[in-house]
Order: structure tokens, then C-alpha cells, then sequence
């Protein structure tokens, strides 16, 4: 991976994606998007997150976040760990999941092509985090996040996505997230 996409500065806030392996559609379930949730939470709480804008897609998680702590490698590796794990046991788990044994299949097959993890893979390896250091690339990546479900024909309007902080920023709703909304 190129010096392109590392997080270099942890005073700066980036933008970050995560996504599904093979683009699994996920997050069609809110149970599972609730775990995201609760990840985000508990990074915020106990390992200093800043959470500026997110956008929870159906296979494919965006973010703008920054730290003033920990760094920001290592709250990401953590986040993603505990998310894979705890999504795949909830699939597992799951008396209604009816694309139970695919979706974990898919997994295991995902997991076979990375030596590091042999049991399974829920994420893509790769994060691209890109460091958002100018007013213009911040505006565009907050629009792009909060755009993304309209582009993809969801909704009309970003703000009725209950799944992103676009209900913060037009003050019509609390996300179930806090964010700091960037004025």
C-alpha cells in the first residue's frame, strides 16, 4: 500500500471507507447496522473517536472522523476487529437470517485468500483513508457521505436516510450516533 492511503497526522480528520467483502448486502438488516453503532459508540467513549459524518450504505460504511488521543490505525483496526466479529456471530445466530449460510460462506471464502485470517473475512482489507486538509475536499467528502444513498436511488432526499448523520446536519433529527457536526 502507498504512503497515499495511511492516516499520517492524527490531528487532521480524515475520511474513511469500509466495505463488506465481495459487497455483501449487510446492513439491509438493522440489527446489524446496530452493532456498527454501538462500535461507534464505545470508540468514541473509550478510545477518544470524533465522529464529524457517517453513512451506513448496505454493503459499505463512510466516515469522516479524527482523534485527539489514540491514533486514529489503531482505533480503525479495532473497530473493524470487533465489528467483523461480533456481525458474523450475530449471523451465525441468526433463527431469521435467510442468507445465513451464503453470506457466511462468502466469508469463509474471502477469508481463505488472506493468510492472516484463515477463518473468515467480513471487511475489505483496505480503508483508503484520505486526510482531508483543505475546506473544499472536506465540503466535497460530507456531501459525497450524505449524498451517497440518493445516488444510489434509496431516497430523494439525503436527510431521510436514517442511517446517516445527513438528519443531524439539516437539524431535523438526532442520528443514533452523536457527531460534531463541521460548520
Amino acid at each position: 500500500m502507498g504512503r497515499k492511503y495511511k492516516f499520517h497526522d492524527n490531528s487532521k480528520l480524515y475520511f474513511v471507507t469500509f466495505t463488506v467483502v465481495d459487497w455483501i448486502d449487510v446492513f439491509t438488516r438493522q440489527e446489524y447496522a446496530d452493532i456498527i453503532y454501538d462500535s461507534l459508540t464505545f470508540c468514541q467513549k473509550e478510545k477518544a473517536l470524533d465522529l464529524y459524518a457517517y453513512c451506513i450504505m448496505t454493503n459499505h460504511i463512510h466516515l469522516i472522523i479524527g482523534t485527539k488521543k489514540e491514533t486514529l490505525s489503531g482505533i480503525v483496526r479495532d473497530f473493524k476487529s470487533f465489528t467483523s466479529r461480533h456481525i458474523r456471530k450475530a449471523i451465525k445466530n441468526s433463527n431469521t437470517e435467510s442468507r445465513k449460510l451464503w453470506m457466511l460462506e462468502m466469508m469463509k471464502k474471502s477469508g481463505s485468500k488472506n493468510e492472516r485470517n484463515k477463518d473468515f473475512q467480513f471487511w475489505q482489507q483496505h480503508n483508503h483513508p484520505i486526510e482531508l486538509d483543505n475546506n473544499v475536499i472536506l465540503d466535497q467528502r460530507l456531501n459525497y457521505i450524505h449524498q451517497n444513498p440518493v445516488k444510489a436511488g434509496y431516497v430523494e432526499n439525503e436527510e431521510d436516510w436514517l442511517n446517516s448523520s445527513a438528519g443531524d446536519y439539516h437539524q431535523i433529527r438526532k442520528g443514533q450516533v452523536e457527531v460534531i457536526i463541521i460548520e
